[in-house]
């Protein structure tokens, strides 16, 4: 069994590529023809047109990854060196008190997004940090 399951997927991978474009540029093909006509008065496509559409638009935007990336572990790598630069500055009794507001609102350091935030204490500094007015 493991064996014709082997072989199959040479003609299996081409097919489902194929099914998907189909199914995808007559997916775009009908809404566009139902909507861009009468929003922005333009004209209707063709399937192929719409294969065409579908694939330009694949490789300007990218075929991303997959799934949602959000919060300071998986996001823009901007807001976690940010927020790296902010926790070397921070005292411990002001680390200790991020964490308990974190708790509080997210839930704790637990789970996917808090995984890169359960080692505080590589982020302390030998330098005094000045504490923050409220």
């Amino acid at each position: 069994m493991k064996r014709i399951f082997f072989r199959g997927r040479f003609i299996f991978i081409p097919l489902a590529v194929a099914a998907f474009l189909t199914l995808a540029s007559f997916v775009v093909m009908l809404l566009w023809n139902n909507l861009m006509p009468v929003i922005f008065h333009l004209g209707v496509i063709t399937f192929w047109q719409a294969a065409g559409l579908f694939i330009l638009c694949k490789i300007l935007f990218g075929f991303g990854k997959g799934g949602h990336r959000g919060g300071f572990g998986g996001g823009a790598p901007w807001m976690r060196h940010r927020m790296e630069e902010h926790f070397k500055h921070m005292t411990p009794e002001q680390k200790e008190k991020f964490k308990q507001k974190w708790n509080e609102r997210c839930g704790g350091f637990g789970g996917p997004r808090g995984r890169r935030f359960a080692d505080w204490d590589n982020y302390t500094t030998t330098e005094e940090a000045p504490k923050p007015t409220e």
